[in-house]
């Protein structure tokens, strides 16, 4: 290679490397010097104001160990000499919160942070500890809100990450690995990337910013120091960082926030209608230039997407202004609108745009909600749920989840645990809250099949 062939890449290299202490000196003070006096640009002074926001969460809860049904016979352990085994076994785990909230305490964080968990402890930057209710949790975006009461909180202002771009600068703050508040930096890698498998509903920013165990639930912040995500995953086979992380935006975590703080639950609408990706085949038999979109293949009749006038066979190229990529996309973008809002879309039918309005109706049909008390006494002090359509927590389970059992009362007595799925009753199979309570009779025993992680066991309440 000829020597001006090299001038010119220094030359090149020399120019980035200015435009990037230039960028970065246009949001961060200079309060360091070179040798010769020069200032550097550094990070320091928007951090001194961002990490106090930021907190450490240690949580602890039990688990019910499902063991060999032999050991529950007293003769078989006395025969055989066994002794009795535990039926639980504690649990920890750590992990990041951001104060969003300061005059309220309101922390946004992972639900994976804190599911399960019977005692939440969060440790301020100035090493205080407080322990923190639980306001709200959504299993399918991966989010929860909880809430500490403390005086002299500082909250972490909210970006608006639908400006976000690809190669904007991120920094990523959380305590990996339980070793205390540790800050990294990066870039935006990618927006709106879903179809992971790791989130029911998923519209993550993807970042090269260091993110490992322990930062779940920390802040992503731009140079402003204003938050613009909840570090979530990474993309990992090891479990340690490979540049690929990911962050569920600040817009949508907010958004669901609101909802907890409102209703205790993320009320999801729906349209009525069922996609499928559209493929180079698929494009290929409608005689289409298009390549990216959803295919919409059944519309039930009297639903909001029949309202709306779209039919079997028509493309769903945009949604509210954003593209449609493929039948995913679709699906996560409903599933985070609210019950009522509108919805505009921009369809291809015919090789013709058109353009459609849906409104946003409630998910599900009949009560999606209820106490424990309302059916059984026995299960008095628990919040039942249907399992929502399409959550990938929970698989192909059918069924209807304990979402929260009070402490001390009759049903924590019987050994019932929040993220119980009853699947069965008195010996029916049961899919929903209305086909549990016909198989429930008022004042006698009660027998439910449950899940609990991995593992079924039956109960007899009596």
């Amino acid at each position: 290679m000829n020597k001006g062939f090299f001038r010119s890449i220094t030359r090149q290299l020399i120019s980035f490397t200015l435009i990037s202490t230039l960028s970065l000196s246009a949001y961060a003070s200079l309060p360091a010097v070179d040798s010769q006096g020069t200032p550097l640009p550094s990070l320091a002074p928007m951090l001194k104001d961002v990490t106090p926001a930021v907190v450490n969460i240690a949580t602890s809860g039990t688990v019910q160990i499902q063991g060999n049904p032999l050991f529950d016979d007293p003769f078989f352990r006395h025969f055989f000499q066994q002794p009795s085994q535990p039926r639980q076994r504690k649990t920890q785990s750590l992990g990041s919160g951001v104060i969003v909230d300061a005059e309220n305490g309101y922390i946004i964080t992972n639900n994976h942070v804190i599911d399960k968990a019977d005692v939440i402890k969060v440790t301020l930057r100035n090493g205080e500890t407080h322990e923190a209710k639980l306001i709200g949790t959504d299993p399918d975006s991966d989010v929860a809100v909880i809430q500490i009461k403390a005086k002299g909180l500082k909250a972490v202002p909210l970006a608006n990450s639908d400006k976000l771009s690809v190669g904007d600068f991120v920094i990523a703050i959380g305590n990996p690995f339980g070793l205390g508040q540790t800050v990294t930096s990066g870039i935006v890698s990618a927006m709106e990337r879903s179809g992971l498998g790791i989130e029911g509903y998923e519209n993550f920013i993807q970042t090269d910013a260091s993110i490992n165990p322990g930062n779940s639930g920390g802040a992503l912040v731009n140079l402003r120091g204003e938050l613009v995500g909840i570090n979530t995953a990474i993309f990992s086979k090891s479990g340690g960082n490979i540049g690929i992380g990911f962050a569920i935006p600040i817009n949508m975590a907010n958004d669901i926030k609101q909802q907890l703080l409102s209703h205790g639950e993320v009320r999801r609408g729906r349209l009525g209608a069922q996609a499928q990706d559209l493929t180079p085949q698929l494009a290929e038999a409608f005689n289409i230039p298009f390549r990216r979109g959803a295919v919409v293949s059944h519309v039930e009749k009297g639903s909001s997407a029949d309202r709306a006038g779209l039919k079997p066979g028509d493309i769903v190229t945009e949604i509210n202004g954003k593209a449609v990529r493929d039948a995913n996309m679709l699906r996560n973008n409903m599933g985070l609108l609210r019950i009522g809002q509108k919805v505009e879309m921009k369809v291809l039918r015919d090789n013709k745009m058109i353009s459609l309005t849906a409104t946003v109706a409630e998910e599900g049909n009949g009560k999606a909600k209820i106490k424990g008390e309302k059916l059984h006494t026995h299960l008095s002090g628990t919040e039942l749920q249907n399992i929502k359509p399409g959550s990938k927590l929970y698989g192909r389970i059918e069924g209807v989840i304990i979402t929260a059992v009070e402490p001390g009362s009759p049903a924590a007595r019987t050994g019932l645990r929040r993220g119980d799925v009853i699947t069965s009753a008195n010996r029916k199979n049961i899919k929903n809250i209305a086909e549990l309570q016909q198989a429930i009779t008022k004042n006698k025993g009660l027998l439910i099949n449950i899940r609990r992680g991995n593992g079924s066991l039956f109960l007899f309440l009596q």
